[in-house]
């Protein structure tokens, strides 16, 4: 079955040269047996940008993770022309397709995305729009040649279609360089096989009064966000693709407080409702201002995160801050009052998140470069000196 919530026909009444919304090239004449690889990319929540926009002309996958871009054994879907799609537009479980390619089955270990180069005019190929900005070019110097190298582990059986999903984390990805006014494209994207289209996803109402671009609702397992949207404008919102598996749901809003719910699973055949519109989730309304961390990194291609751990569990992601690529510098807008927590129940009745006092104001910042990492824990209840982190 396709996954996707965009059809090809649908999609920006864009069209494509070759079957499918996508065609390409795959490896013929090798004797072995054949399957199909498609790929859609969605996206996850934002920061500060109105719009996020990429400009795709291939998508490339090998076996060997240590391929180069002229090495044979390459099988790709070519885009023609090349599709230019709004990042930010792929939230709450919508997908672009991208198109499919018949190649050996097997296992992929290496995925490239292709980007079309930027004129010198816009509207760009690539590009991001800051909130209360103009359109900005954005430099992806490795996307425009080789193409933007991604980790793979998927396989692709024989004789059938094995669905692939580029979670593209647009608030991640793009990087402000100082007060130049650009920004450069630091590509965080998960490549995710999709294999069943009955379930994977997680069903949701917030509160409309905070259902804004603003408000993240995420699925985490061990603190680490594996699917992220903000709500729809009537609160709802859906994460897909999401592995099978048990997760904590965080929603974050600012001037509001922290709210998690535990033990949220999510199965293959069916989807996974963590309440309806009647029973909406509402963050309680911070009553003080929030804590405000600034800090820099070393080097600056370092990331910086802010976690919150509750008396018994879990520890969640709160915030992830976007950090200057000229001055490594970046900042935490934190709550003080105490988190909120509840655990799943099907069709709940009423949602209580019982806040942790223990908790409220204490956080652990969390830098890492490369597989190195360092942390300190903070009490935003006072004023925090700047923090630096510096990596060899």
């Amino acid at each position: 079955m396709n996954p996707r919530h965009l059809t090809c026909a649908s999609l920006l009444a864009l069209a494509f040269s070759l079957a499918s919304c996508g065609g390409g090239g795959g490896i013929g004449g090798t004797g072995s047996p054949m399957g199909t690889l498609r790929v859609a990319i969605t996206d996850a929540p934002s920061c500060g940008y109105d719009a996020v926009n990429v400009s795709i002309e291939k998508v490339r996958v090998h076996q060997s993770a240590t391929a180069t871009d002229s090495d044979a054994g390459w099988s790709e879907i070519v885009l023609s022309p090349p599709m230019r799609v709004d990042l930010l537009s792929l939230t709450n479980g919508f997908l672009a397709d991208l198109g499919q390619t018949s190649l050996p089955a097997g296992k992929y270990t290496q995925l490239r995305l292709v980007l079309a180069p930027n004129g010198s005019m816009p509207p760009f190929a690539n590009s991001v729009l800051p909130s209360g900005g103009s359109e900005t070019a954005l430099d992806t110097p490795s996307g425009q040649q080789s193409g933007l190298k991604l980790n793979a582990d998927i396989t692709v059986p024989a004789d059938k279609v094995l669905d692939v999903v580029l979670d593209f984390d647009a608030c991640k990805s793009v990087v402000k360089r100082g007060n130049s006014g650009q920004y450069n494209l630091k590509p965080v994207i998960a490549v995710i096989p999709v294999l069943f289209d009955a379930g994977l996803r997680i069903v949701g109402y917030v509160d409309p009064a905070i259902a804004t671009r603003a408000t993240a609702v995420s699925a985490q397992a061990s603190g680490v966000p594996v699917k992220a949207t903000p709500p729809d404008p009537t609160g709802k919102f859906v994460l897909y693709p999401v592995p099978v598996g048990t997760y904590d749901l965080v929603v974050t809003s600012p001037g509001h407080v922290t709210a998690v719910m535990t033990g949220v699973p999510v199965i293959s055949t069916a989807y996974t409702y963590v309440n309806s519109a009647t029973v909406p989730i509402a963050p309680a309304a911070a009553a003080s201002a929030p804590g405000v961390v600034t800090g820099t990194l070393a080097p600056a291609t370092a990331t910086v995160r802010a976690l919150q751990t509750f008396a018994g569990g879990p520890t969640v992601e709160v915030q992830w801050a976007p950090v200057d690529a000229l001055t490594g510098a970046f900042q935490f807008t934190l709550p003080v009052e105490a988190p909120g927590k509840t655990a799943f129940a099907p069709n709940p009745m009423s949602l209580s998140f019982a806040p942790d006092a223990t908790a409220a104001g204490k956080y652990r910042l969390e830098a890492a470069s490369g597989v190195a990492t360092q942390s300190l824990n903070i009490d935003v209840n006072a004023l925090v000196p700047p923090v630096t982190f510096t990596f060899p």
